[in-house]
C-alpha cells in the first residue's frame, strides 16, 4: 500500500447524513432493479457538483493531471487532442484527477450501489469519462448493445454494477443511455471467445444479432428505454443489462462519467479462453497482487473502496 492510499484509508469514513439517508433506494427501488436490470436515483449531486465536473472535466482535457499510470494498459481507452473531435473516453480518471475523484468518490453513491447490488461494501472497479461531441452522423456517437460483465470475465462477481453519471440533464436526444429491459435475468447462449472483446473492436451488426440471439432464446421481447437523467441523478445498472447509446442530436456535448463498481467479494479468477491464454483487464498490468500471485482488484490506489457498513 502507497503512502497516499494509507492517508486515505486511515482518514476514510463510511456515514451519511439524514438527508443523504432519505436519498437511498427503497424496498421498492431494490425489487425494481432486481426485475429490470437499472434504477434512476434520486438527485445524489448537487449542482455545484456537478458544475464542478464539468470544470475539473475541462482542466482533465487540457492536461492537468495528478499523477499518471505508471504504465499504460494494453486496452486503455486514453483519448487525447490528436485523436479529433470524436466520442472520447478516458479510463482511470478516479486515479489521475482529484478533482474528479473527489466528486467519484462520495460515500453517497456507494451506498446507493450497495443497496441495489445488495453488499456491504462497494469498490470502484473502473471510472471513464466520457464525451459525445455534438456532430450529426459521427460513427464514434453510436455505443451499439453489450453488457460490461462480458469485459470482465476476470472477475469472479455478478453483483457489479455502473453508474452512468451525466454532468446535466439528459434527454434522448443528447444520447442517453439505453437500456435493454430485464435483459440481466436472460441466460446466455452458448458464446465463443469474441464477447471479451470490447464493443468498440466489434462490428455493430454483430452485436444487433447477439441482442436478438439472446432475446430469442429466452423468449423474451427486447424492450428499450432511453433514460432521461435530470442534472444530478444517476442511471445504476446491472453487468448483465444490455445497454447502448444513440447520436447525440442536440447543439451541445454530452458530458458524463461511468462509474463501474464492485461489490467487496469481487475477486479475480482464471477465465481460460480458447487459445489457451486467460482472459485479462487492464487492472492486471497495474494492481499489486494477492499472496497467490494474482492481480488484486482490492488494491485501495485502484480500486478504492467507497462505501463499507462497518
Amino acid at each position: 500500500m502507497t503512502e497516499r492510499s494509507e492517508v486515505i484509508r486511515r482518514h476514510r469514513t463510511f456515514k451519511l447524513s439524514e438527508e443523504e439517508i432519505q436519498l437511498l433506494p427503497s424496498d421498492e427501488d431494490v425489487a425494481f432493479y432486481n426485475q429490470h436490470g437499472w434504477y434512476l436515483s434520486k438527485k445524489l449531486l448537487t449542482d455545484d457538483e456537478t458544475e464542478e465536473l464539468v470544470n475539473a472535466s475541462e482542466r482533465y482535457y487540457a492536461g492537468e493531471r495528478d499523477r499518471t499510470l505508471p504504465t499504460a494498459p494494453p486496452k486503455l481507452a486514453y483519448w487525447d487532442p490528436s485523436k479529433g473531435d470524436v466520442q472520447r473516453h478516458n479510463d482511470y480518471v478516479h486515479y489521475e484527477h482529484d478533482g474528479l475523484a473527489k466528486i467519484l468518490r462520495k460515500p453517497l453513491i456507494g451506498a446507493v450501489a450497495a443497496r441495489l447490488a445488495q453488499a456491504d461494501e462497494i469498490r470502484i472497479f473502473q471510472s471513464t469519462l466520457i464525451y459525445k461531441p455534438p456532430i450529426s452522423g459521427e460513427p464514434s456517437n453510436i455505443v451499439p448493445w453489450h453488457f460490461d460483465k462480458h469485459y470482465w470475465s476476470s472477475s469472479a462477481s455478478d453483483r457489479m454494477l455502473t453508474a452512468f453519471i451525466p454532468f446535466h440533464d439528459c434527454p434522448p436526444d443528447m444520447g442517453t443511455i439505453t437500456m435493454v429491459d430485464g435483459s440481466h435475468r436472460w441466460q446466455e447462449i452458448g458464446s465463443d471467445d469474441t464477447v471479451v472483446r470490447h464493443f468498440a473492436e466489434r462490428d455493430r451488426s454483430q452485436l444487433d444479432q447477439m441482442l436478438a440471439e439472446n432475446a430469442a432464446y429466452n423468449d423474451a421481447e427486447v424492450t428499450r428505454i432511453p433514460v432521461t437523467i435530470p442534472r444530478g441523478h444517476m442511471n445504476f445498472h446491472h453487468c448483465r443489462t444490455y445497454h447502448g447509446s444513440g447520436a447525440n442530436v442536440s447543439d451541445r456535448p454530452r458530458r458524463a462519467i461511468s462509474l463501474h463498481l464492485q461489490d467487496g467479494d469481487n475477486r479475480y479468477r482464471e477465465f481460460p479462453l480458447s487459445d489457451g491464454t486467460l482472459a485479462a483487464y487492464n487492472h492486471d498490468v497495474l494492481v499489486r497482487r494477492t499472496s497467490a500471485g494474482h492481480p488484486d482488484y482490492a488494491d485501495p490506489d485502484y480500486c478504492p473502496t467507497l462505501w463499507a457498513d462497518r
